[in-house]
């Protein structure tokens, strides 16, 4: 038995040994108004930045401004959430994290990259750039956190620093390091080459940072660029008007057609996702752009782009790298649409919700700005995208209800457990601005938005693992007749999906992915129940990255309460990739069993017999080849 082989075997024992399942989860804490957004109070911080760090916390990450929450002796820019109590605690980011990237590693730390230099009042230049002045703002590099829900953690630098990026992009790679795209040296509306970074590196760091031609090429719109690791283990970069795939093993980038109708990129600020990786559509990647403005290289910098005034592009394109290099045109938005926020939901659909209909991201003291703002014209009504309805009528508005708080440059927004989604930020100001006479203030008001499914009984699945390997056996999950809603039929609709609800910032939210497990059933008609026979994650960690994520079960479109897991290792490293498991066909059967008349949540401990059997076997069978 060769070592790599030899280190499987032992991680799949290990893994056997190991291998344990999650309670049930239960069902929401509260009702919520479906199809519209509840205000649940006021963040100590603005949300330039969001992520869910654990089941019951929310981080957010601001700019270094004069927040009226103070940590340390001076404005906090950085703080924490709890969902289930609704309290808040101020932290200490350390360093300015104006318009930073960020992502989770694959052994759930969470990096915040790049920022800006240190400032003053009015994000002016500090005197110091090490410390020091009315915010004690370090220039940003490099910040990492391990969230927590005891209240003791907290921002810490990486002794592993990067370049100075501001405005880069963050994505988690196959071994659970990330890769860092982009950025420049001191901010603006636009990028320049006196301040350009068109490289990237990685983190922890391999070596010096890499020219990238994709980025080289695409001033003065190269910021924040449009960054997705594909099945194929190459990465899509998309900036300015040019598309490229990298592989980061040659570092040789391969050009794709030009986007179509519209910049998407910041600081046009389109909405962009994957779409759901199914067993259906073979785990192919297919990206999602929509809106952005149809600006041209040279109007960006032209003394006569009054900026709040251009239309922004409705215009929806897709993208399948793997396959094609060429866009296809998709439903246009129902209403067009600058810095949305596209949120994966468990029921497969995409939630688009936040920005404007005007302008672009960014802000100034330019006497056309709107205060400040670059951005007008809220666009208050969220719309709902369906990958799976034919052409023409994937886009609704249908029973959905307008937010009462503009969100505009600097509004972030992500999935929660229980299938809501949380929403905060707006703040397209150089510092805290308030006041009656304020059209786009610094906005702390923060909102859940209900989808459709928020006020149904949720499934309470019983046996899901609370770690995943890439391939391996399958195990089981019992529904009850509650969570087949009655009728045992219903599990043909089950899935199983696994939700990483990213890094959410400048309308994008890094890393977020949704991949839907192969699975079959056993249903009994008798007293209509059924077991999902569920296969891992597909063996090969580019479709999925290794790290923390939600699983959610699924029974005719209605979501039960995410669980966190652990996807791989829960180390950075090379992962192990096992053999796939063949899933029993598909049956509903007249006689009902024992096992079956038991409740789901008295059979969330259940054994797993199925890993015991093979962990045994595979014992044996290393014990013969040693």
């Amino acid at each position: 038995m060769g070592l790599a082989s030899l280190s499987s075997a032992f991680f799949l024992i290990a893994l056997v040994h190991a291998q344990s399942t999650l309670p049930a989860p239960g069902q929401p804490t509260h009702q919520g108004n479906v199809g519209g957004f509840e205000i649940i109070g006021n963040s100590l911080v603005s949300a330039q930045q969001i992520f869910l760090g654990t089941p019951d916390k929310v981080y957010f990450i601001d700019k270094v401004e004069n927040n009226p929450t103070q940590i340390d002796g001076h404005p906090a820019w950085a703080s924490e959430w709890a969902l289930a109590s609704g309290k808040q605690r101020p932290m200490d980011a350390i360093t300015n994290t104006f318009c930073a990237g960020g992502n989770v590693l694959g052994n759930g730390t969470w990096l915040n990259v790049g920022g800006n230099q240190a400032v003053s009042y009015g994000g002016q230049p500090a005197t110091s750039q090490t410390g020091g002045g009315p915010y004690d703002d370090p220039d940003g590099r490099q910040s990492l956190l391990t969230p927590c829900d005891d209240g003791s953690c907290d921002w810490v630098l990486s002794p592993d620093q990067s370049q100075q990026r501001w405005y880069p992009t963050v994505e988690t790679l196959v071994d659970g390091t990330a890769i860092i795209l982009g950025g420049c040296q001191n901010g603006g509306y636009v990028n320049d080459a006196s301040q350009d970074n068109p490289t990237y590196e990685f983190f922890p760091a391999k070596g010096p940072s890499i020219p990238s031609p994709i980025l080289q090429k695409t001033l003065p719109v190269n910021l924040f660029p449009l960054v997705w690791l594909l099945p194929s283990g190459k990465l899509l970069i998309q900036s300015g008007w040019a598309t490229s795939v990298l592989d980061i093993n040659s570092n040789v980038e391969t050009p794709l057609d030009n986007i179509p109708d519209a910049v998407r990129v910041y600081p046009a600020s389109a909405g962009t996702i994957m779409l759901p990786l199914t067993p259906a559509n073979n785990y192919t990647a297919t990206v999602l752009f929509c809106g952005g403005s149809n600006v041209q290289t040279n109007q960006w910098t032209s003394p006569n782009f009054i900026i709040p005034t251009y239309p922004a592009s409705p215009s929806c394109v897709k993208l399948t790298p793997d396959v094609s290099g060429s866009y296809v045109k998709d439903d246009a938005l129902p209403e067009a649409r600058t810095m949305p926020n596209f949120i994966a939901l468990p029921d497969g659909t995409v939630l688009n919700l936040n920005g404007g209909k005007l302008g672009t991201a960014g802000y100034g003291n330019d006497t056309w700005a709107i205060g400040h703002s670059y951005g007008d014209g809220p666009v208050l009504r969220p719309a709902i995208y369906n990958p799976n309805a034919a052409q023409g009528g994937r886009w609704s508005t249908d029973g959905l209800q307008s937010s009462t708080v503009p969100r505009m440059y600097h509004s972030s927004a992500t999935l929660l457990p229980d299938g809501s989604v949380f929403v905060s930020g707006s703040n397209p100001n150089p510092d805290y601005t308030v006041g009656p006479d304020v059209t786009y203030p610094t906005e702390y008001r923060t909102e859940l938005f209900y989808p459709s499914y928020f006020n149904q009984r949720r499934p309470q699945p019983a046996g899901i693992l609370a770690q995943f390997s890439y391939g391996g056996p399958s195990f089981d999950i019992s529904l009850g007749a509650d969570d087949l809603f009655g009728a045992v039929q219903n599990v043909k609709s089950a899935k199983v999906v696994i939700i990483r609800p990213g890094f959410s910032t400048h309308a994008m939210n890094m890393g977020q992915r949704y991949v839907e497990l192969a699975s079959s059933y056993t249903a009994y008609e008798a007293n209509q129940t059924a077991t999902l026979h569920v296969a891992q994650l597909p063996p090969n960690p580019a479709i999925i990255v290794p790290g923390p994520a939600y699983v959610f079960v699924v029974v005719n479109g209605v979501p039960s309460i995410g669980v966190q897991v652990m996807l791989g290792s829960g180390q950075i490293g090379t992962q192990p990739v096992l053999p796939p498991a063949d899933l029993p066909a598909s049956t509903i059967v007249q006689e009902t069993t024992p096992t079956t008349n038991l409740k789901s949540s008295e059979l969330s401990y259940r054994p797993n017999f199925r890993w015991m059997f093979a962990g045994c076997a595979l014992v044996a069978s290393v014990g013969l080849l040693l």
